[in-house]
């Protein structure tokens, strides 16, 4: 798109190829929980119909291998750095300009700087003492290493049981000697159904081409899925119980995302909808032990992260698993043996896999020095308050534009290929009516940013997601401010906002 302007552009990555998320994470069972033909970018018929997916929801390798046909086939590789990474970028208000710099010392002049460094991409990777002295080998899920690894005659222990460490559990638990989990906040599930797609599956997904170029973006959560029409509590007790066992049976984000609004703002249908998943785990579960370490019961379904699952739960049957609790007990040190708990219980292992989560939404920016007007500090500026305004600019950065920023549905709530491809198309509109204007700066007034915090926190509030604590509110990081990263409004609501505000000529920017 900029290159189509006859800008300059020159994309840096710290990776040594493209893939973002699925060049990083390539740990055992890493797969797609967004169906893969909705996973696609739909600027380009013949680019989405090029390609065919192997199944509904495919593992990394599929995933890496498609992100390199999107980048050959759109000729990117010529406009990128691999190996590089960007330490500084610092703003200089007498030029308008942007001088950034890399670990290696080279220096960037950039007018526009457009960050798209992932909204999971700062891993939480030195979260207990004494990891450095551990005598095994120790993972963190997002930084696996590319060759296989084999844990046939191993004792292995798992830290952390959200979406990716359920991932990794259900996929290496059959092929290690010992599996350790230890488990401090239980999760609830969704089974996840993954038929493979032979060539009538494909050409089906492909007829739907235009159907979803023209609802994704429209809708509550950038998938296929929408609300039905009319109140949860209308429906009878059998209309209800068919609609939650339908979706359930979906096998996907469906039950989260399409079975009614008031899911995520009446503590009462949180609750029904979340026993009626408590429900499906105590079935499969049985061990009343198991039963309460593994099922939540003081937050409702849908206020964390939903991880989709294949045979998860059926893991901790297997005669060489064991779950320990560390809610109570918890993780107090690594040793060179292993871990210890508070207790002074220590549990030997080989090899320690931490799925231990990130530095949501924020992180990734805040670990690069960040200065814009007057030397202020993005670090420091986020460190007291997350701001920004619609996740596309913050106030007192000029032409520092963000993607999968806070307070944006790609924050954390959207199918990412949607709402990526949304503000891509946004910030090149915006630069290329900054330069229609013969102008050379923009930037977010503070009464844009203030206006836009209000309303995404109202929404926010009115929400059981703020009242329960997960990444999603920042709630994993210590000191880290709380506020909800993602906006809630839904997506299509939030796009309309971002039309409204390129049709008013970017009423709230201050252009210079």
């Amino acid at each position: 798109q900029l290159r189509e302007l006859g800008l300059s552009v020159k994309g840096f990555d710290t990776a040594s190829n493209v893939g973002g998320t699925w060049y990083w994470n390539r740990y055992p069972g890493a797969k797609f929980d967004s169906e893969s033909y909705i996973y696609q970018y739909l600027f380009d018929e013949k680019l989405y119909k090029d390609w065919s997916w192997s199944e509904r929801f495919p593992g990394q390798p599929e995933i890496e291998r498609w992100m390199n046909y999107v980048a050959d086939r759109l000729d990117l590789r010529k406009d990128f750095q691999f190996n590089t990474t960007i330490k500084t970028a610092h703003y200089d208000e007498a030029t308008g300009r942007w001088r950034l710099t890399t670990t290696a010392g080279q220096v960037i002049d950039a007018q526009f700087v457009i960050s798209c460094c992932g909204m999971l991409s700062a891993p939480l990777e030195n979260v207990f003492k004494g990891q450095e002295t551990f005598k095994g080998r120790l993972f963190h899920t997002s930084r696996w290493p590319k060759e296989e690894l084999d844990f046939s005659d191993k004792r292995v222990g798992v830290v952390g049981i959200g979406a990716t460490g359920i991932q990794v559990i259900q996929t290496i638990a059959p092929r290690t000697k010992q599996l350790t989990v230890f488990i401090r906040t239980p999760q609830y599930i969704t089974p996840m159904a993954n038929p493979h797609y032979g060539p009538a599956e494909v050409a089906a997904y492909k007829a739907r081409f235009e159907e979803l170029k023209q609802t994704l973006p429209r809708t509550f959560s950038g998938f296929e899925f929408e609300f039905p029409p009319g109140a949860w509590n209308d429906l009878t007790p059998a209309q209800k119980r068919e609609r939650l066992e339908a979706n359930w049976a979906w096998g996907s984000l469906k039950l989260w995302l399409a079975t009614c609004p008031e899911l995520f703002t009446d503590e009462a249908v949180s609750e029904e909808v979340s026993e009626f998943v408590r429900e499906k785990m105590r079935e499969r579960l049985k061990d009343p032990k198991l039963c309460e370490m593994l099922i939540p019961t003081d937050y409702g379904y849908g206020t964390h992260r939903v991880p989709l699952e294949s045979n998860y739960l059926e893991v901790y049957h297997m005669p060489h698993v064991k779950a320990v609790s560390v809610k109570n007990n918890p993780i107090e040190c690594i040793v060179p043996e292993g871990v210890k708990l508070a207790d002074g219980t220590v549990h030997q292992l080989d090899v320690l896999i931490l799925a231990t989560g990130f530095d949501a939404g924020s992180g990734a920016l805040t670990r690069i020095d960040i200065r814009g007007k007057g030397g202020r500090s993005l670090k420091e500026d986020w460190g007291r308050d997350i701001r920004t305004a619609l996740g596309l600019q913050v106030h007192g950065y000029p032409n520092l534009f963000t993607t999968g920023a806070p307070l944006a549905p790609s924050a954390a709530l959207c199918n990412m290929t949607t709402c990526l491809q949304q503000q891509t198309e946004w910030i090149t509109a915006c630069i290329q009516h900054v330069r229609s204007q013969g102008k050379r700066v923009i930037e977010a007034s503070k009464e844009l940013e203030d206006k836009w915090v209000a309303h995404h926190d109202e929404i926010a509030n009115a929400t059981l997601v703020t009242k329960t604590d997960s990444w999603y509110m920042g709630s994993n990081v210590k000191g880290k401010p709380r506020r909800l990263l993602s906006y809630i409004g839904g997506v299509g609501q939030y796009r309309q906002k971002c039309e409204d505000l390129a049709q008013s000529q970017y009423a709230g920017f201050e252009i210079r």
